[in-house]
């Protein structure tokens, strides 16, 4: 099944171009090749064939794996890199025109990888460059290990290790060695790399439709970078089981492919294939890592994560191994102003990371607090309001995401659902119900350390400056005046540091109105449990009167007026429940009246 794709170019034709025209204003040390339209070269701005005193270092290929192999042209790394279109191999005329322009008298290595296109072209234009009385060696790369070994003259394709075998080669070749030298440390690179691929989606051509080949719930494994079908296709596993077949594969003793054994140190490359969030790259190398130590023996002295070879818009990546014997590692370490190399990772990469210890609080020790055995009245009134107000909250979750999916990021339920399941929690365990003050300020602290994102901050806000006015009371017990001025205390510390008020689409619309009438209805000698219950009246008419608002802080700010129309804000919504809940259980359970 194929669908439209969406691009963001001018004509498929000219996608190449365009982008290394981009690739040079943005990066000073490249410069392109100018000439015909063929030749699509890029180059170190520093360098001249005639001028040349090292071994010119060429690397290329057809375009579509960026930053491959133009982001990775520099001192100390590729002199030039030649670009083909999109998957094809580039022409003959530019790889010369590319050798011809950076290649002095120390002669030039090509790193070619093992597709056939890519040889024979390659091939040729080291013949003819030859003939023309250049120095010139040619090193193919072929990592791949997700296939059988090969029948035939195919061969294992060229994967992300060819970024490896660039970098030692350029460092090689920045060292001042002759050019028989440079060749023979790639050679040898190359021989002690392995990598496979895991794809979860197709690659889509500039132009071209997108392919839904692999259809939902699935992967494939032992994938090319063009987007050609892989070894085997699978159902979609934990990232975790995905690594660690992989990294069997790579090591399988079964195809040898790599020279490494229990107790060898290695090099770890998790790359990206164009589409994979930094996020899962990042699990996938915190996964590998202990795999090849614990289940493979290995150590793991380098790693290098993010996108290297890509396949243009696909979505997976690939793990690649390489032997760290210690004149790799000096390769690897060596300075290079590529624009694309990883920068840190200079350094032995420690047996295991432990966490850095929390630096202790410089206040005070704050003795344990725990739940009293006997509740006094206002334990209880505490203990019934906390109650009905999280109970509200969680049974109001799909509701609440419904609403922030139309306006907002679509969690509001399950982060305001994941804060009130700890306030239960902890409730039952260490509230001091018979302190207010406290338990004000617990409830922060359970809430700080599940919720995340704006709303979770700004409750914490809430619930502390509540605490700060509320400590300000000697006395035991807090009277129902004392909890209003708490209320709009901390009302007023979650409109000083997120910056919204009354009628910006917030809890602030819930919050506000509720707090006007609740010290209204209490200076008026009203009844303390009903001013409470016709605060919240004003808080749930204050949460429904955001339909009416235009949003002016939160995401909501990028939502149409239409859109914003046909739902409250759930952040008053939430306000507006919790509050709303608490005043009529608290009703319900002390009708006689009280504090």
């Amino acid at each position: 099944m194929a669908f439209e794709s969406k691009k963001l170019i001018n004509n498929p034709n000219d996608v190449v171009t365009e982008f290394i025209e981009g690739l040079v204003e943005t990066y000073p040390g490249l410069q392109y090749l100018d000439g015909f339209p063929d030749v699509k070269v890029v180059l170190r701005a520093d360098i001249t064939g005639p001028k040349n005193d090292k071994v010119a270092v060429i690397s290329g290929g057809g375009s579509g794996h960026e930053p491959a192999h133009s982001g990775f042209v520099g001192d100390g790394m590729l002199t030039a890199a030649i670009c083909g279109d999109v998957f094809t191999s580039p022409p003959v005329a530019s790889i010369l025109a590319g050798i011809r322009a950076v290649t002095g008298p120390m002669g030039c290595l090509l790193i070619v990888t093992n597709y056939t296109g890519d040889r024979l072209n390659f091939g040729l234009a080291a013949e003819e460059a030859k003939s023309e009385g250049y120095k010139v060696e040619m090193v193919i790369v072929g990592d791949d290990c997700a296939l059988p070994p090969p029948r035939g003259i195919a061969g294992r394709r060229g994967l992300a290790g060819t970024i490896l075998i660039n970098k030692i080669a350029g460092a090689a070749a920045a060292s001042g060695l002759p050019l028989s030298d440079v060749a023979a440390e790639a050679r040898h690179a190359c021989e002690i790399v392995g990598t496979m691929g895991v794809a979860l989606s197709v690659c889509t051509l500039p132009g071209q439709p997108k392919s839904d080949r692999l259809g939902p719930g699935k992967m494939e494994l032992g994938l090319g970078i063009h987007g050609e079908p892989g070894a085997i296709v699978a159902d979609i596993q934990p990232v975790e089981l995905v690594v660690s077949h992989v990294l069997s594969r790579i090591l399988s003793e079964e195809t040898n492919y790599v020279p490494i054994k229990r107790g060898s140190r290695v090099v770890l490359m998790i790359n990206g294939l164009g589409a994979t969030p930094v996020m899962e790259l990042m699990i996938a190398a915190g996964k590998a890592v202990p795999i090849l130590q614990l289940e493979h023996g290995l150590a793991v002295v380098r790693v290098y994560t993010g996108s290297f070879m890509t396949s243009l818009d696909m979505a997976g990546f690939s793990i690649t191994i390489m032997k760290a014997e210690q004149a790799i590692l000096q390769r690897l370490d060596a300075e290079t102003k590529a624009p694309h190399w990883p920068v840190g990772v200079d350094g032995d990469h420690p047996p295991a990371k432990i966490p850095v210890p929390v630096p202790p609080s410089r206040s005070k020790t704050v003795e344990v607090l725990s739940r009293p055995k006997q509740l006094n009245q206002q334990g209880l009134y505490l203990e019934v309001a906390i109650e009905a107000a999280t109970l509200a909250i969680i049974n109001l979750k799909d509701s609440l995401n419904d609403w922030d999916s139309k306006v907002g990021d679509g969690d509001c339920g399950s982060t305001m659902s994941r804060g009130a399941t700890a306030i239960q929690e902890d409730l039952k365990k260490h509230y001091p119900l018979n302190d207010a003050a406290e338990t004000v300020s617990e409830i922060g602290s359970s809430i700080r350390r599940v919720m995340g994102g704006t709303s979770g901050i700004l409750y914490d806000i809430f619930f502390k400056a509540a605490y700060a006015r509320l400590k300000l009371n000697k006395q035991s017990d807090v009277t129902p005046l004392q909890w209003a001025d708490a209320f709009e205390g901390a009302i007023s510390a979650v409109m000083l540091y997120g910056g919204a008020a009354a009628g910006y689409r917030t809890m602030l619309d819930a919050l506000i109105p509720a707090s006007t009438v609740l010290k209204e209805r209490l200076t008026n000698g009203d009844n303390p449990l009903d001013a409470f219950v016709t605060s919240s009246d004003a808080a749930i008419a204050g949460a429904e009167s955001t339909k009416q608002m235009e949003a002016q802080a939160g995401r909501s700010t990028y939502i149409s007026a239409d859109i914003l129309a046909s739902v409250p804000d759930p952040g008053a919504m939430a306000a507006a429940s919790w509050y709303r809940a608490a005043a009529l259980a608290l009703k319900d359970k002390f009708k006689a009246g009280g504090t």
